[in-house]
């Protein structure tokens, strides 16, 4: 009989906003700023259903329509994520509960891990600039909105972090906290998903591990295992 180690878990995708970084109240906080000055207005159900979790070009066309041109969409991307840009720098910037004690556990146990965010380039450079995400993540592997595949609930961005990883993506663990965010992942196939309530939504519907806290996560996923052929 041949012994071959295999882990439960081979690699490790972390959803950004609302997962690793609990920023879900200036979102809603600079949507709120934005909409009130186009005389808009979304209740909190509407964002959690047509915001939370998408790209800003498929929020801006539901918002605004189909005719709204690439020049007029980016410059009201501009203006509404300076507010939430404002917002976060002015505020508190950490990371999730437990994120940095399970980040360097996984590390030093040599855990493949990326994060995969809906968010465009300028976010996610204010994010590497003001948090220690270059501690564990390879800037080169981060999967982020560069217009070049389709948003969430399509599996396409989980689909590039995985390959960003060299891991098939039915081994891969995903850390997701919006609806379309889930759907996504469960689209994609992986091995694992694992809900972060990091507001009061209500996932009583999944069947998904819930955690409020990544000290909650089991380790025991990541060890390497014996398996007997």
């Amino acid at each position: 009989m041949n012994e071959i180690e295999m882990r439960t878990i081979s690699g490790v995708i972390f959803d950004f906003n609302g997962t690793l970084f609990w920023d879900t109240h200036y979102h809603d906080l600079a949507w709120d700023h934005f909409l009130n000055d186009h005389h808009l207005r979304l209740s909190n159900e509407e964002k959690h259903l047509t915001i939370h979790g998408k790209t800003n070009q498929d929020i801006f066309r539901f918002l605004f329509g189909q005719g709204l041109t690439n020049e007029k969409m980016g410059k009201m991307i501009q203006e509404k994520e300076k507010i939430y840009r404002n917002l976060c720098f002015n505020g508190s910037m950490t990371l999730a509960p437990g994120a940095e004690p399970l980040l360097d556990w996984l590390k030093k146990e040599g855990v493949p891990m990326t994060i995969a965010t809906a968010s465009g380039w300028e976010n996610l450079s204010f994010y590497l600039e003001n948090l220690p995400l270059q501690n564990w993540f390879l800037q080169e592997k981060i999967v982020f909105n560069d217009g070049s595949f389709v948003g969430k609930p399509q599996p396409d961005i989980f689909i590039k972090a995985a390959s960003n990883l060299d891991v098939p993506v039915e081994q891969i663990m995903i850390f997701e906290d919006s609806a379309m965010g889930i759907l996504a992942a469960e689209n994609a196939g992986v091995k694992k998903i694992c809900i972060v309530k990091s507001n009061e939504d209500d996932y009583s519907h999944y069947r998904h591990d819930v955690i409020k806290d990544f000290s909650e996560v089991d380790r025991a996923l990541f060890i390497d295992k014996i398996q007997h052929n």
